[in-house]
């Protein structure tokens, strides 16, 4: 990840608008900000949530609230809690989350 042309700012998560995204059970909340190529979010799934897709994307992944299952597609799955995160990159292992009882995380991809 290369991080260029981005100036200095902060951002009040609270005032940046809220999208909704329907996984195949729950509902994903994206709160978007991007700067440049790299786009940062706040995201916050439902109990319950599936994802709808696997994804191939690269990202940063920090738990911040809840607990977060992501399922590999060579069939592993890992579990996040407050304070631990994931990182991985475009192409290297696709993957999908799921959340019995919600999950807050901040990503960058």
């Amino acid at each position: 990840m290369r991080m260029t042309d981005i100036p200095f700012a902060i951002t009040d998560w609270w005032s940046v608008e809220l999208t909704e995204h329907p996984g195949e059970t729950g509902v994903a909340h994206w709160r978007t900000k991007n700067c440049g190529d790299i786009r940062v979010r706040m995201v916050e799934y439902s109990p319950g949530y599936l994802a709808d897709h696997w994804c191939a994307k690269g990202h940063i992944l920090l738990c911040l609230d809840g607990e977060l299952h992501t399922e590999l597609e060579d069939g592993r799955t890992v579990i996040l809690k407050p304070g631990m995160s994931y990182q991985v990159a475009d192409n290297t292992a696709s993957h999908r989350s799921f959340t019995p009882v919600g999950a807050k995380l901040f990503i960058v991809d």
